[in-house]
């Protein structure tokens, strides 16, 4: 997708605040001199059975790219694929159910969407939030010096894989869920409140593909302590039995010798290169504010964070693992 999109004209607008130059979480279009638009997509195939919690997943999921712009979630549309001939319209109702309650959660609301019939079900939201132009964050802000806090632990990807190949019940998916279905919001406060410099959320691309998409925004390097980033209980026992979306071999792959690993084994690689689904967010600040990012985490109620690493100069882009 990275390549195809390069070869795109680029838009010319003044008021296209952000695009896809960057392989940014949203784009963002300025409305007037205190107002600018956010607007994302996203929508997947179930990463568990129960149809509500495939919702609400989903729609934390896509909630979130507004989120890591410093965004505010006003309005939401249902995006879905559904055999119905296949599966009872019940379904359906409960998934949109789901995605109707994060939606809910995080002030805004659903205004329609629309379905087609596919072999196998979809379901995300495209939606629209609000933030003032000149409080953008984007992942081309990161400067050298700055440290690197990650909201929420890894391990969705490969404990969601373990599930489906009948590894675990389910119901072991209980951390996950959790950690999955909470939105961005309150990490979203506290980074806006503290000042930060930069920030993504990690998803489809793992930890290291959209800590290099910082890098390479930003031009700069991205070191990351690979021991100090969070993992959720039992990621390392399935990643050891090689349980790991076929995302992570892509960004190593993607990244080639632009992914650097020192003393770091094969698997705790593998899990930082992961797909993670509704992940933290990657935030970079100022080494001088990141007491402030971390009262601000905590007043905000923020559950998870770490500090995992910092930027660096750099020639030319690059992650490394240490």
């Amino acid at each position: 997708m990275t390549q195809v999109l390069r070869q795109l004209p680029k838009p010319n607008h003044p008021d296209l605040l952000v695009g896809h130059e960057h392989f940014d979480d949203a784009g963002v279009f300025r409305l007037d001199s205190h107002t600018a638009l956010v607007q994302t997509l996203d929508f997947f195939p179930p990463l568990v059975d129960d149809p509500f919690t495939f919702g609400r997943i989903a729609a934390a999921n896509a909630l979130s790219d507004v989120y890591a712009m410093g965004g505010e979630p006003m309005t939401a549309m249902n995006i879905v694929g559904f055999p119905d001939k296949v599966l009872p319209a019940e379904v359906l109702g409960d998934i949109l159910r789901g995605g109707a309650e994060r939606v809910a959660a995080a002030g805004a609301v659903i205004v329609g969407g629309h379905s087609v019939r596919d072999e196998e079900v979809k379901y995300g939201l495209s939606v629209t939030g609000r933030v003032h132009p000149d409080r953008v964050v984007t992942n081309a802000g990161a400067r050298p010096g700055d440290k690197l806090v990650l909201t929420k632990p890894l391990g969705s990807g490969t404990l969601t894989s373990a599930a489906k190949a009948e590894k675990m019940p389910e119901a072991d998916l209980a951390e996950a869920i959790d950690v999955m279905t909470e939105l961005n919001r309150s990490a979203r406060d506290a980074m806006v409140a503290a000042g930060v410099t930069g920030a993504t959320d990690v998803t489809g691309f793992g930890l290291v593909g959209h800590a290099f998409e910082i890098a390479d925004a930003s031009r700069v390097g991205i070191r990351i302590e690979a021991h100090a980033v969070p993992l959720m209980r039992r990621a390392r026992e399935f990643a050891e039995q090689k349980i790991l979306t076929r995302a992570h071999k892509a960004t190593i792959d993607y990244l080639g010798p632009r992914l650097r690993v020192g003393a770091v084994d094969d698997v705790l690689k593998g899990l930082l290169c992961d797909a993670q689904t509704s992940g933290g967010l990657l935030i970079a600040i100022a080494s001088d504010r990141l007491d402030a990012l971390l009262e601000q985490i905590d007043a905000c109620g923020v559950r998870w964070s770490a500090i995992i690493g910092e930027v660096v100069e750099a020639d030319a882009p690059f992650v490394e693992l240490f």
